[in-house]
């Protein structure tokens, strides 16, 4: 067996041993075989919780074919490892480029899918761009993330979706869990693991102040950094206040911040105008699914040298004499650099993912081409497993 192998199948057996959730699922799953009949595409980000979502899918009948959803997102040896299982096949590579990671889209629908479960939307805007399902055998789609949520809500108005989608994204136990404690962790781990520096004492910005940026700022916080929060929704603004958050404009925020963390799903956030303001040895690191939120290009046009100053960590040298570090290329941090969100969060969200794909399963033919919620007794039944495997005991 190879290092690698070895290494991918050590992944999975440790992040298994800490789901919970999924174990109890896949015990029902064996029995019953609800994707006995299904063939599962999965578009996401390939590491070893997403390598033990697809092996409880595999344990209730399914046939799935993997690819990324993220060009740095994949894990080489847990995709290796997963590769090994049957009727698992995985295409999936870090470092993929973008005519590749397309051409890996275009083989997921090769396959005929009936199901689909994908981060980010991609899958879903390629059915769409062709006019009619590539897959004339696609009966429902899982959605895992804000982006991808919004990209369904578009596809809907536009009367081009084709099929049933739930926003998983949007079920309670996601965006209240996954997007504020997975994202303010394990985006700090990254940013902490890359850089080795200290985060008390200094300023934080966070740009963007949804579930996930939310999240960033109570980690933020809790590490000891003075958190200034910049949003364009006033609301969401005097939210942040009353948390006790500093609220100021971006280019006031940029003079000002130590680090700089992006979480808001839309492109050139940070662009020529906000670099400018950056502060002497910011180090900036994107939240977000897409590596659009900092601009890379307006970056290295505007440096007048760049060069890479450790594993994950490029120095970019501005006219102004300043230095400002980007972390991961600008994707999406916590996968770029790190392992993605801690275990126990994953497992609630792919628990989600698995009982939404079961419910597409089994009632897709009642269920309408447009956006669904998750249904309630889903939520309730995670819930329940977690309440019921992780609460401490009664005093």
């Amino acid at each position: 067996m190879s290092r690698e192998l070895e290494s991918g199948q050590r992944k999975i057996l440790w992040v298994r041993a800490h789901m919970p959730v999924q174990r109890a699922i896949a015990a029902r799953f064996r029995e019953e075989q609800p994707f006995r009949e299904h063939r599962i595409g999965m578009s996401l980000h390939l590491e070893a919780k997403t390598a033990a979502l697809a092996v409880t899918l595999r344990e209730g009948g399914a046939m799935l074919y993997v690819i990324e959803s993220n060009p740095l997102a994949t894990q080489d040896d847990v995709a290796a490892a997963l590769a090994e299982t049957d009727g698992i096949t995985v295409t999936a590579r870090r470092g993929v480029s973008e005519p590749e990671h397309k051409e890996h889209i275009e083989r997921l629908l090769d396959t005929d899918p009936t199901l689909i479960v994908e981060d980010g939307g991609e899958v879903v805007a390629r059915i769409a761009e062709r006019g009619a399902p590539r897959s004339p055998s696609l009966v429902g789609l899982s959605e895992e993330t804000t982006t991808g949520v919004e990209q369904l809500a578009s596809l809907q108005s536009e009367g081009k979706l084709s099929i049933p989608a739930i926003a998983v994204n949007s079920a309670r136990m996601k965006h209240l869990l996954d997007n504020r404690y997975g994202t303010g962790q394990s985006t700090w781990d990254a940013i902490m693991r890359a850089t080795n520096l200290l985060i008390a004492g200094k300023t934080a910005a966070i740009v963007g102040y949804g579930w996930c940026g939310k999240g960033l700022a109570i980690r933020a916080r809790g590490l000891g950094a003075r958190v200034v929060v910049c949003e364009v929704d006033e609301i969401k603004a005097v939210e942040a206040l009353m948390e006790g958050f500093a609220v100021a404009p971006l280019d006031r925020a940029l003079e000002q911040a130590d680090f700089v963390v992006t979480a808001t799903g839309r492109p050139g956030i940070i662009a020529e105008p906000e670099i400018a303001h950056l502060k002497e040895g910011a180090v900036l690191a994107n939240a977000g699914h897409f590596a659009f939120e900092i601009d890379r290009n307006a970056l290295a046009t505007k440096s007048v040298a760049m060069r890479k100053v450790r594993e994950d960590v490029d120095a970019y040298d501005l006219p102004s004499g300043k230095t400002v570090y980007l972390l991961g290329k600008g994707e999406l941090v916590n996968l770029s650099v790190a392992d993605g969100h801690p275990v126990e969060i994953m497992d609630i969200s792919f628990g989600l993912q698995a009982l939404s794909l079961e419910h597409l399963a089994k009632h897709h033919a009642s269920l309408e081409a447009r956006v669904h919620p998750v249904p309630d007794e889903i939520e309730r039944t995670v819930a329940r497993i977690v309440l019921s495997m992780l609460s401490s005991p009664s005093q």
